[in-house]
């Protein structure tokens, strides 16, 4: 118990010094780091800093696909967190604490073009989309049965985040948004490959 309590901790240290480092917009991976330039930091209205002005315009369908990366960005915190309970590895820890850096940075976005957060005030589990909410009830499921399993469902998800990422960065102008889903796709691949690695593929 205290070897667990320690280790989610240090996680929660960790993921704070990342966020005072780079600011919430960034994305930096819990996991192995991938190569390349990281993208500049998106600075939100956090500990204390005044809201950002949008770098921009958003269409109805725009705002609406940036609504769903907060749910789908709940989805994989919330699934790490249950298998962190599940499981001794690290990066169940390590990767929820990314993905609560990732939230942030969408729901900064989300306050900054007066967009309707999907996710407030809902519980670990909880989504206010049924279709979210029954696949979240099905990863965890599929990944309850062993720890190799949930390093599976942890893959899907990632490869269905990026896949969310591209498409919803289709036609975007905004470059805070560009910014922050760049980011959040570099972080997704990052998480992808170290999944992958764990699964031996």
């Amino acid at each position: 118990m205290n070897s667990l309590r320690s280790r989610r901790t240090l996680a929660a240290l960790g993921a704070l010094a990342l966020v005072l480092t780079i600011g919430v917009g960034a994305v930096a991976a819990a996991g192995p780091r991938g190569g390349g330039a990281r993208p500049a930091p998106v600075r939100g209205p956090v500990a204390g800093l005044p809201q950002a002005v949008s770098s921009g315009t958003l269409s109805p369908a725009q705002a609406a696909a940036l609504a769903d990366m907060a749910d789908e960005e709940k989805l994989a915190r919330d699934l790490y967190a249950s298998f962190a309970a599940m499981y001794p590895s690290a990066v169940w820890d390590n990767f929820g604490a990314a993905e609560s850096t990732h939230l942030a940075a969408i729901q900064t976005l989300l306050a900054r073009y007066r967009i309707v957060d999907p996710t407030a005030a809902l519980s670990a589990g909880a989504f206010a989309s049924h279709g979210t909410a029954a696949l979240y009830t099905s990863l965890l499921s599929q990944g309850s049965a062993s720890e190799a399993a949930a390093f599976g469902v942890g893959r899907t998800v990632e490869l269905d985040d990026i896949a969310r990422l591209d498409a919803a960065r289709t036609g975007v102008t905004a470059a805070d948004v560009l910014r922050v889903y760049g980011n959040l796709r570099n972080g997704s691949t990052q998480h992808l490959g170290a999944f992958s690695r764990l699964l031996g593929i």
